[in-house]
């Protein structure tokens, strides 16, 4: 079976990889001629691990290419995905499918026979139903099916997460168009992996209500430790005590500086959007979005009042600047207002991130950021230490070296990977989320 996937970003790369790994010839198209190029070259355009070499072997195997020939691609194609950008549009909030409409026009003139089309990009309910007007209005006489099919990448984890799913949400209407992408992830039902097959609408929505109530869960236990911090309670213990309950579950209950990324920023306040069109409107996610970004904004007071109530004329050292660790993606993450409320108290900044830096460069440019070589380096001379990203190199810092290089002891862990008690014994004035607080 030949597939064609249209869009080499996060989604459309790794879902071709992916699927030339299941055996099918892939290729993948952008338009971006300069992406393409590299992308020939072996030279991934995003931080995935893992992902470069399953590049290159399903490349060296000539099950996956790259060009920014379409009508190439799509023709002889029995599958289409579209997997562009969908961010949110300036203004109000909704999804700009602008990229999808384009890829439906160009994937309708260009298709020769029966052609199914997959929308892989997260678009809002009734998206797949527009697509095959576009498609209907550019190619009157054109034999295809509209199917979706989201993805539930975690960026960090994205081919264990393709490979190995929780199950997988197909919106397929016709016999034949579920056929084909029974065909096509058979190697996962040889694996009894659950396949959900549903109406068009109800795959989209299940996309964005996946999302939207994951960050309700993070949301939650990111206000539960604010008032542990009021109340002397100890919120990894809560999520924890709560988390041991199978209707809730463990995961994504740590508390945070708030949620970032690609998905969830975006998918959330889609929903609400859709929502409100629709007039049913999600009040609990409309609080979750207004509470989130207001505790991103909050960050670098706790910051500040750690260093004694004022940055002015101090130094901070920050670790990790994307939104979390294993990825070079910065869209929405925490950094994007800690770094200028820091900037805006007066601090001069040394940060390090392993795979951030960058990406971080193009989005906070100022002359009071010092890029650093390594997280040592980063303290050299600094008034605190914020950890920002849990990447795992941050984990096991040498405290003694650390203290050393800081000229004072402080430490705010906006990820609370070290234990108060820890930190209390090697000496360092200790600040962390819905936790106490130490004093060396």
């Amino acid at each position: 079976m030949r597939v064609a996937m249209i869009g080499t970003g996060y989604v459309g790369l790794v879902s071709g990889a992916c699927f030339s790994e299941f055996g099918f010839e892939v290729v993948c198209v952008d338009k971006d001629a300069g992406k393409i190029e590299r992308l020939k070259k072996g030279e991934i355009p995003i931080f995935e691990p893992g992902l470069d070499d399953l590049v290159k072997s399903n490349v060296a195997d000539k099950r996956l290419s790259f060009t920014t020939d379409l009508p190439a691609a799509v023709k002889g194609a029995d599958v289409v995905f579209i997997a562009v950008g969908t961010p949110s549009r300036r203004g109000d909030g909704h999804a700009d499918l602008t990229y999808v409409f384009a890829a439906a026009e160009e994937i309708a003139t260009a298709m020769d026979g029966y052609t199914l089309v997959v929308t892989k990009s997260t678009v809002p309910v009734g998206t797949g139903r527009k697509v095959a007007e576009v498609m209907r209005k550019a190619r009157p006489d054109g034999d295809f099916d509209v199917a979706s099919n989201p993805e539930f990448l975690r960026e960090g984890s994205a081919i264990n997460d393709f490979m190995r799913p929780d199950r997988v949400v197909i919106g397929a209407e016709t016999d034949k168009a579920q056929g084909i992408l029974k065909r096509l992830y058979r190697p996962l039902y040889l694996l009894e992996t659950p396949i959900l097959f549903t109406k068009l609408e109800t795959a989209e929505l299940i996309k964005y209500a996946a999302n939207s109530f994951l960050a309700v869960k993070i949301t939650f236990i990111n206000e539960i430790a604010d008032l542990c911090e009021k109340v002397g309670g100890d919120v990894s213990d809560v999520a924890r005590g709560i988390g041991l309950d199978g209707r809730i579950g463990r995961k994504f209950l740590h508390p945070s500086p708030g949620y970032g990324g690609s998905c969830f920023p975006k998918d959330t306040l889609a929903l609400v959007r859709t929502a409100q069109d629709a007039g049913a409107p999600m009040r609990i996610v409309e609080t979750v979005v207004a509470v989130n970004d207001a505790r991103k904004k909050a960050m670098a007071g706790r910051v500040k009042a750690a260093a004694g109530d004022s940055l002015k004329g101090k130094t901070v050292a920050v670790l990790g600047l994307t939104f979390k660790p294993n990825t070079d993606d910065m869209r929405d993450s925490a950094s994007l207002d800690l770094v200028p409320g820091l900037l805006a108290d007066g601090a001069t900044l040394r940060v390090y991130d392993p795979e951030g830096m960058e990406e971080a460069k193009k989005l906070l440019t100022s002359d009071k950021i010092v890029w650093c070589e390594n997280a040592y380096d980063s303290m050299k001379g600094a008034d605190a230490l914020v950890i920002l990203t849990e990447w795992n190199e941050f984990r096991s810092l040498n405290l003694d070296q650390v203290k050393s290089l800081l000229r004072q002891p402080v430490i705010v862990d906006l990820r609370n990977i070290y234990s108060p008690a820890e930190m209390t014994a090697a000496g360092f004035r200790y600040t962390c989320l819905g936790r106490p607080s130490t004093a060396a």
